[in-house]
Parts: structure tokens; sequence; C-alpha cells
């Protein structure tokens, strides 16, 4: 008396098929025993299956042997449970299916035999539709987030009495669908926009070059000046995700279990700002079992570290590689699991403890020890990956009272959405993207500089003591400063450009 179910689960935000074999056998002493690596929710599962079961009309059978393939791979939560109650009934031959290897279930069983919610069902279809399974049972809560994977039956079900009579043919399945063109559009709007900031141009267009390179920034200035709000409408200007995109950014909310009901896509550049007391797993991913963090829950789009020296040392080292890399790997003892990584690192501090060093109207009292240790605690090689240093002044009180218009958002991401797209031209066929992740190579062979500039970018890195490595972000720079102006060349005027947005190169100014 044997059956055999096909479910899935997920290894970092990928799905995997898991079979749940199930093996009725002779004994005196009552026993069920489920093997495969399981942990601690799933070996609970049995007792949340037999009083389901029990609860539903059926019978538990006295001995079974239930087995979670690939056995090598641990199998962590829940979700198992209605599978392994499927299976259960197929092998006692309490319920007739004559198509069970059509379909992979999934879903976590209550006591009187409610189906609840499960995590990661969007990578579970993602996966069902690669292996060619065609129906996917799973819970109605769970419906909206896998019925955006095309080319599947999603049914929903809410009991598991209502899973019997789908399988047993006594319940026409109503299948669920919605139009993943049409929602992916209705949730791509911003709340915010650049136009509501007053004054503060000059940190627009710098953000505007950040974006359209997708450089990494760092905002210096007094408390009050903006920076926060600057920060909060990047995204905004922003390229819009595409829908490849948005199911790669999903997948990560969907493991966690952080999708919003109503919004089951992720159709909007993520924006995260964490704490500065967050720990070095909750920012870069980890736990015994490994779990992503606030870098790949900020993938595709923006994390915003702000108060950057208030930060634990240790844990801005850990930014280091996945900055280069775009992809955090976690290793454990029993497994290692990477997760994406790509976003647009936006860094915010104050210049000194009392953060009024460059303020012209308040008064600092900090020694120039005191600023010069502030400072220090972001260490230098993590600064040299940071490629646009940015100082923002305080706003003045006729800024705010100006009735000008600045520019808006939409207006702002025309101009970086053109860049991108000269950029997408220029690396195409090449693993990169964009001009802030471009090699040495393509450096010597994609900002070649006339005399006039070659001059200019001589004497900023003599008189500024520039590195080697400013002097490639200098180059980054002013290439995307060139795509954003339309020219093949790099110029004078945009070396100049590029050089200003190394501040802390300059050194602050009062």
């Amino acid at each position: 008396m044997l059956a055999n179910v096909k479910s899935v689960s997920v290894y970092g935000i990928e799905g995997y098929l898991v079979e749940v074999e199930i093996c009725i056998v002779k004994g005196e002493m009552p026993s069920t025993i489920i093997v495969g690596l399981p942990d601690t929710a799933v070996k609970e599962s049995r007792d949340r299956v037999k009083a389901a079961l029990n609860n539903s009309g059926y019978r538990f059978p006295s001995n079974v042997i239930i087995n979670l393939a690939p056995a090598d791979r641990k199998k962590e939560g829940p979700v198992f449970e209605l599978p392994i109650a499927v299976g259960i009934l197929a092998a006692t031959g309490q319920l007739e299916i004559s198509d069970l290897h059509e379909y992979a279930i999934v879903g976590e069983l209550s006591l009187d035999g409610k189906v609840r919610p499960v995590k990661g069902c969007l990578p579970m279809a993602l996966k069902c539709r690669e292996l060619g399974i065609r129906k996917l049972i799973l819970p109605s809560v769970n419906a909206p987030e896998a019925a955006v994977v095309e080319g599947i039956d999603i049914l929903p079900v809410e009991t598991f009495e209502q899973t019997a009579g789908i399988l047993s043919k006594a319940i026409v399945p109503e299948k669920f669908r919605i139009d993943p063109d049409k929602m992916f559009g209705n949730h791509t709007g911003y709340d915010v926009d650049f136009a509501e900031i007053k004054g503060q141009e000059h940190a627009k267009r710098a953000l505007t070059v950040a974006v359209a390179g997708n450089h990494n920034v760092l905002l210096v200035g007094p408390p009050g000046a903006g920076k926060t709000m600057l920060v909060q409408r990047i995204p905004t200007i922003m390229p819009q995700l595409t829908l490849e995109e948005a199911l790669e950014t999903t997948k990560i909310y969907s493991v966690l279990g952080l999708l919003d009901a109503k919004k089951y896509l992720i159709a909007t550049r993520p924006f995260r700002a964490p704490h500065h007391t967050i720990s070095t797993a909750g920012l870069i991913g980890g736990g015994s079992a490994p779990r992503a963090g606030e870098i790949s829950l900020s993938h595709n789009g923006v994390l915003f570290m702000d108060e950057l020296p208030e930060f634990d040392r240790k844990t801005l080292e850990v930014l280091r590689q996945p900055l280069e890399t775009g992809d955090v790997t976690i290793s454990r003892a029993m497994n290692s699991v990477t997760y994406p990584a790509s976003f647009m690192l936006v860094c915010a501090m104050n210049p000194c403890p009392c953060g009024y060093y460059t303020d012209r109207k308040k008064e600092c009292r900090c020694t120039s020890y005191q600023i010069q240790k502030y400072s220090s605690k972001v260490s230098g090689p993590l600064m040299d990956r940071i490629d646009i240093h940015l100082e923002i002044p305080a706003v003045s009180y006729r800024e705010l009272l100006s009735d000008a218009e600045g520019h808006s958002s939409e207006s702002l991401r025309e101009k970086t959405v053109r860049a991108r797209e000269i950029q997408r031209e220029r690396f195409h066929g090449q693993k990169i993207k964009v001009n802030a992740h471009m090699t040495s190579k393509q450096l010597k062979k994609y900002c070649v500089l006339d005399k006039q500039a070659e001059s200019l970018l001589h004497q900023a890195m003599v008189a500024l003591g520039i590195s080697a490595r400013g002097h490639s972000k200098i180059l980054k720079v002013a290439r995307t400063i060139a795509d954003l102006d339309g020219s093949d060349a790099i110029k004078e005027e945009h070396i100049s450009e590029a050089t200003q947005y190394r501040s802390l190169d300059r050194g602050l100014q009062k």
C-alpha cells in the first residue's frame, strides 16, 4: 500500500520538487515515522495531519512511513502537511485518485482540517511550470501570487475536504486567474515626487547622475537639510521594473512571507532603510536556517543607510563583497544558499558628531579629533565603493517660500531611462549593464578623454590627491554624465562635474 504525491518546497529563493512517499506497514505498535531530513516543524506535522483527517471524517492508519525525497536536502516548515494527508488517503484506499501524478500539492493543515497559507508559493509555481506540472493545489490565500505564473492551473482550496473533493472529481475546481500585465500596471505608481522638494537643485542633478549609471552615493550634510527626503524619492526616477525583474524581486518577498495580501507582485523599485542597530545577519542574511537579509530585500532597488557612522563597523564591512558581485552567499555546515543582492547603495551622514560642521548658521562645537574619529568609523575600502560624495547644504528660508516648481520625478526619469538605454546598447552581450560596473578594461575602451579633459583630470588628481580608485570613479561618473547629455565623447565639462561629486576628496568646507 504505497502512494506518491508531488509537492514543492523552496531552497533559497528557488523552488524544488519534493516527492511525498507514503507506505502503510503492518506492526503491533502504532507508529508514524517521517524520514528525509525533516526539521522540527515537519516532524510535528504528523500530529496535525492526524487530527485534521479525523476531524474531516477520515481514518489515520496505525503504522505509516512518510518519506520526503530527495533525502539529502533538509525539509523545513509545514508546507508538506496537505500532500501527506492526501497521500495517506490514497495509500489506504479511502480516496480514489486516478490522475494524482498530474498535481503538485502544498499547504499547512489546522486541526479542524482548514488549509493555512504557506510561504514561497511564487517560486513554487515557477518550478511547477518548469517541470511541466500543470495543476497546483495550494491555500486560497496564496493563489494570487502563484497565479502571476502563466501556463499552470492554480487550484485554491480552503479545507481538506475541498481538496479531497477536487482530487476525487466530486468537486469541479475553480481555476484562479489574473492578468499579470494589468495587475503589474496597476501597482507602478509612487506616493512621493521630486517636485515636492524646495531647492537642492544641485543634489537633484547629482542623484539623477547616480541613478542613470547606478552609482552608489553618500550624502553629507547637517540635520534638517533634506537628505532623507531626497533619498526617499530616488526610486521614482529609476527605470520601471521589467516583469522579469518584478518576478525575481517578488520571489524574495514571497519566501519571507512579506507580500501584501492586496499587492502580490512587487511592481515598484524596493526601498529599504534599516536602522543603524541592525545586526550583521539582519543586513546580509543568515541564521541557523539561512534567511535573506535587507540587502536581498533591496534587490533591484535602493538600500538606504542613514547615519552611516552609527552602524557597527563589522556589519558595514560585509557589504563590500555583495557590492562587487551583486549577490551574497550564506554558508552553513549543512548547506549554502546564494541570494541575489544587486542594489543601489545610498548612504547619509552628518559631517561631525553634532552635525553642524558644514552649517554656516549654526556653530559646530566638535574638535578636529572628534570630527576625524567620527568620519573614520566608515572604512576606506567601503568608501572606495561609493562613486559620488555629495555635500547637502541647509535649505534657505527664501527657497522654502519659493513658488518655483522644481523638476518632477517623471521628467528626471525620462533622462535616466535614455541614459540607461545608451548603456544597454554599449554593453550589449557583456555581463554588465551600467557604467558603475565597468572593469578597468572597459574603462580604457569606453572612457577615452581628449587633451583638454585629460589635462583637467590630471590637475584635479594632483590638487586633491585623488587615489587611483578615485580616478576610476570619476571616469565612470563622467561617462554617465556624457550619456545624459547624449555625447559619445567625454568632454571637459563632464570631467569637471564628475570631480565636483568627490566632496570627501576635496575635504568638507565650512
